[in-house]
């Protein structure tokens, strides 16, 4: 599904050039589930904007589900974000007036070639694959952080994307719903097949995952399979 051969992107800062990845190798198979971890200036938030058809690198290759994306145009990238991939973001980045189901809609809304009822009967199913199918008319200040993160999973799904990525999906959450987020993409993963890539920053979340890539300075420093991924232990939910 990825394959990066030889990635490196850099940056100019005036004179000084920035290598925030560095001849990355990487190849993610369809249906795993893995977490990026990494410090502050690593270069995973670099790797999940280039994963994202984002940004492309400064040199390599970056192959996705067959194709060589690396070189097109930013038409083409958009049209490759819109049709093969989903967003979960950790500000949840809801449209405060309008409603989850309104919400979720919004990638069929863009992309166009949906009548209002494909659009709605699309949101319905992806909100009641995340358990929410009695939040539809709920707008994001009458729901929890928790339940704001799942109608951003919905959102991600309502096109039916084989890879979700998602960037510190738990990072504004409590315990609790941080693990029910959690078991929500491990449900997506073990049962609908998709393909999960996670940036973190909590240990916790990364041993959750099924593979954790380490990056440090640009580089991959560590990729290991976890034999046992470890649930989130849940604590106290939100007020």
């Amino acid at each position: 599904m990825i394959e990066l051969t030889g990635v490196s992107r850099e940056f100019r800062i005036g004179t000084h050039v920035v290598r925030a990845l560095d001849g990355i190798n990487l190849t993610i198979n369809h249906g795993e589930m893995v977490a990026i971890i990494g410090p502050s200036g690593s270069g995973k938030s670099t790797l999940m904007n280039t994963l994202g058809c984002l940004d492309q690198p400064t040199s390599g290759s970056f192959v996705l589900n067959g194709q060589d994306v690396s070189d097109l145009s930013d038409n083409q990238l958009a049209e490759t974000r819109s049709k093969q991939l989903g967003f979960v973001f950790q500000s949840y980045n809801l449209l405060p007036r309008e409603t989850a189901i309104s919400n979720v809609e919004l990638p069929l809304k863009y992309s166009g070639g949906y009548s209002g009822k494909d659009r709605r009967s699309a949101a319905q199913t992806a909100l009641d694959r995340v358990g929410l199918s009695e939040r539809y008319d709920h707008r994001p200040m009458q729901m929890s952080g928790g339940e704001q993160q799942r109608v951003g999973i919905a959102r991600a799904l309502v096109k039916n994307p084989e890879l979700i990525l998602a960037d510190e999906p738990t990072g504004n959450l409590d315990t609790k719903s941080s693990a029910e987020v959690i078991e929500m993409l491990r449900s997506l993963n073990e049962d609908d097949g998709k393909t999960i890539v996670v940036v973190t920053h909590d240990p916790e979340v990364a041993e959750a995952m099924k593979r954790i890539i380490a990056f440090r300075d640009g580089r991959i420093v560590e990729d290991r399979a976890v034999s046992h991924p470890i649930p989130i232990s849940a604590g106290e939910s939100e007020q």
